[in-house]
């Protein structure tokens, strides 16, 4: 039963923070018409907020991909080519779209997660995932998302690492908006530091996910990074690098 349902905490919750989105695709061809079993799909259900809209291909063409001007798609082809070319061809997609206003626990993500793989379930074939440019499998959503019971934003965000001039990189993130909290940009970074900044955006990640707020301003102090970064808020919802807010850390004299 949904009372049963164990909640997924944030310790380190400060109010304050973003709204938490969460936006789903899921394409397939689907028998909607057995009802969603909370207990066997580990969710209260669909809470109010939380729209869950299906779509037929012969009826409109909005929301299936469009090879080659979706630059997005183009992003999940080039990384799932196979899962890619059949979800192409799905004669629907259900679309799971939702805003949580600063949540305090991580339920909302529990019962969505449930959601998708009740779909999944129902003829679904793949999950688009555009806020950390991933695609799913019916297989890796349960075996990497559904089955764990608990959170792993690992696997809720997207760490990437992009060429700079002069050979350094810049490390930023896509996923935090489903947690209410901004990305993560690290730019200037060169290969000496590149596995202790890792190190410290997976545990940005996790620390907000969990519910902290970082302070504008805050040192970073990180044991294999030279001392003097700091983290700023900067940008808006509508950057399309991020599709979020971020937080930049930055060094005086950069990571060189």
């Amino acid at each position: 039963m949904a009372g049963s349902l164990t909640s997924w905490p944030r310790p380190h919750y400060a109010p304050g923070g973003g709204n938490a989105l969460l936006y789903y695709k899921v394409f397939g061809n689907f028998d909607l018409s057995h009802p969603l079993n909370l207990q066997q799909y580990h969710t209260a259900g669909q809470p109010s907020w939380l729209d869950v809209q299906q779509y037929h291909r012969s009826r409109t063409a909005e929301p299936f991909p469009n090879p080659p001007s979706d630059r997005i798609w183009e992003v999940l082809t080039r990384d799932s080519p196979l899962l890619a070319a059949q979800a192409e061809q799905a004669p629907q997609c259900v679309i799971v779209r939702g805003e949580v206003t600063d949540p305090p626990t991580l339920d909302y993500l529990r019962d969505t997660i449930g959601i998708v793989m009740w779909l999944l379930d129902s003829g679904g074939i793949a999950v688009s995932d555009p806020q950390m440019l991933w695609l799913w499998s019916p297989d890796e959503w349960r075996e990497e998302v559904f089955e764990s019971h608990q959170l792993h934003a690992d696997r809720h965000t997207a760490i990437m690492v992009s060429p700079e001039p002069g050979g350094t990189s810049w490390y930023h993130t896509r996923g935090m908006r489903k947690f209410g909290r901004p990305d993560l940009s690290v730019r200037g970074v060169n290969q000496l530091y590149a596995s202790a900044v890792l190190t410290l955006i997976e545990r940005f990640i996790e620390f907000q996910a969990l519910g902290a707020i970082i302070p504008e301003g805050e040192d970073v102090r990180v044991k294999a990074l030279p001392p003097g970064g700091r983290a700023f808020h900067r940008g808006n919802l509508d950057d399309p690098e991020f599709n979020n807010t971020h937080v930049a850390i930055e060094w005086p004299g950069g990571l060189q």
